[in-house]
């Protein structure tokens, strides 16, 4: 088994005009050698990955999922600015080669970047990257260092002022997601009542404002397959905005399983939080915090936020194969992912003294 993260065939239902993509790539990349083939990423479950290989060059193509999504979501040309933008000051950012807002050559808003070949830590960290107890912490404590460091950029220096509102995050966050939710729920599907009440008589004001990546997982960084410790880059970064950084370890933290948690977040599990040396998310917060210079009491909400965060994306993919605009087998038991997301919540809440 290779190290580093590989691509596999096209699923069912996604493949591309692999025909007019190559012949607009080559108009834009005119040093494009040779036929293209394409294969696909299998993370992810929102905007597709896919990789482009030529004789001379591999490239990475982004694009929103089939099928009906909503008009805000799934903005390609947003993200690819964000990231030409911000990789001057946060290097880890691929480079973009060619965005794409012609519908006759893919249906959609597209981009291509730069491929980083390394190792994506995916649920289970591959068996040639023997990490023992401590070097496992090293690489936990790297990978928060990484979003500490995006939290302490510079955002008007960039020139990102305008990707987000900023002040009002908590707020925008907790109405957004909860309308989100409840326009996404199926028959089968579970209220969230209890909790988005919750949410709204608890959240607190901003602590501040700085760059937040919004989906900051171990499956959405890059390790160099020479220096696993060492970080080349930092992926997917179609939610950044600017907002308030506890919301955003919140987020974080809604996929960080770790080794004494109970079997279902154990089967939900999607990165390598579990392994010895990992950091509890207790202890997460803790670096956090005593990195970045702030003080909080308790996270119960933001942890609370991250989970129903994430229960609502999950309810959002399920519905679309529930209503049938994808077929992807991955997601016909997502409601239930969010049920037991629910619990989870709920037994926060009942344990918490806020």
């Amino acid at each position: 088994m290779s190290v580093l993260d590989e691509a596999s065939e096209v699923r069912e239902g996604e493949t591309l005009d692999l025909e007019r993509v190559d012949q607009y790539l080559k108009q834009v990349l005119p040093d494009l050698e040779g036929s293209v083939s394409v294969k696909q990423f299998p993370g992810g479950a929102s905007n597709l990955t896919y990789l482009l290989q030529y004789h001379n060059r591999d490239l990475i193509l982004r694009r929103p999922p089939f099928g009906n999504i909503a008009k805000s979501a799934h903005d390609m040309i947003r993200e690819s600015n964000i990231m030409q933008s911000l990789r001057p000051v946060y290097p880890y950012v691929p480079s973009v080669m060619a965005q794409c807002t012609d519908h006759d050559v893919m249906g959609c808003d597209f981009y291509v970047m730069e491929r980083f070949v390394g190792i994506i830590p995916r649920k289970e960290m591959p068996k040639e990257v023997a990490l023992n107890e401590e070097d496992t912490r090293r690489l936990c404590l790297n990978v928060i260092d990484k979003l500490v460091e995006l939290h302490q950029v510079d955002y008007k220096a960039a020139g990102l002022e305008g990707i987000g509102k900023g002040g009002g995050y908590v707020k925008r966050q907790i109405d957004g997601w909860s309308d989100r939710y409840t326009k996404a729920i199926t028959e089968d599907a579970t209220s969230f009542e209890t909790v988005i009440a919750w949410l709204k008589e608890k959240m607190p004001e901003d602590v501040g404002t700085c760059i937040i990546h919004n989906d900051y997982r171990f499956d959405n960084v890059v390790l160099n397959p020479d220096n696993p410790f060492d970080i080349i880059g930092v992926l997917d970064w179609e939610m950044a905005t600017l907002g308030d950084p506890l919301m955003d370890l919140g987020n974080t933290l809604a996929y960080w399983v770790q080794a004494d948690d109970d079997p279902q977040f154990q089967f939900m599990r999607r990165q390598p939080t579990h392994l010895k040396g990992m950091l509890t998310r207790e202890e997460v917060v803790d670096y956090y915090l005593g990195k970045s210079g702030l003080e909080l009491a308790t996270f119960d909400f933001y942890e609370i936020y991250g989970l129903f965060r994430l229960a609502a994306i999950i309810q959002q993919i399920y519905n679309r194969y529930y209503h049938g605009y994808t077929k992807d087998e991955r997601f016909s038991g997502f409601v239930h992912a969010a049920k037991y997301l629910e619990q989870r919540c709920l037994k926060l809440i009942e344990n918490s003294e806020l």
